[in-house]
């Protein structure tokens, strides 16, 4: 992916080009992701249920990150994002965040159905679920499978729940 070959295929000049986006990363920052809709309406499933939402939404994730269409332009935009903040910006306020207050709205409603304990930072509870796995992923130490999400998610919970 390089400047010169977006701008050949698109029949303008790479001038045109940089005149949109600052960089390559910022092109296909633009061509994944959709510009719209309310960050509210990323949302976890909520049958009653937390550890069973929280499978299910982590075997979805796992799938998201296994599968090859999604995987090269999500790691080239997570890698560039190390070294561009603005990158790291738009990222996080238009791809990260939405989904992480959903994880913080599904974690409220389970303090609410006494699932999990209160006084819990829910920031950090939500990074023990989603840290493990987008780490696994980025350094490729091991596979990500289902089976490892739903550990990840027994063990989360263990320490979650009311005592």
């Amino acid at each position: 992916l390089t400047i010169e070959a977006i701008a050949a295929r698109a029949g303008v000049g790479k001038q045109t080009i940089y005149r949109w986006w600052p960089s390559k990363a910022a092109v296909l920052f633009e061509a994944c992701v959709s510009d719209g809709g309310d960050p509210r309406a990323v949302e976890l499933p909520d049958t009653g249920d937390i550890e069973a939402d929280l499978k299910t939404v982590l075997r979805a994730t796992v799938d998201e990150l296994n599968d090859p269409r999604l995987a090269a332009p999500t790691r080239a935009l997570a890698a560039e994002s190390q070294s561009d903040q603005d990158l790291a910006a738009m990222l996080t306020e238009r791809v990260l965040e939405p989904q992480l207050q959903a994880y913080v709205r599904r974690f409220e409603a389970a303090q609410e159905a006494g699932q999990i304990a209160e006084g819990i930072d829910l920031r950090i509870a939500l990074e023990l679920l989603v840290g493990p796995l987008f780490h696994r992923w980025m350094t490729r130490t091991l596979p990500v499978t289902h089976a490892y999400a739903e550990t990840v998610a027994d063990l989360a919970l263990r320490g979650l729940r009311p005592r």
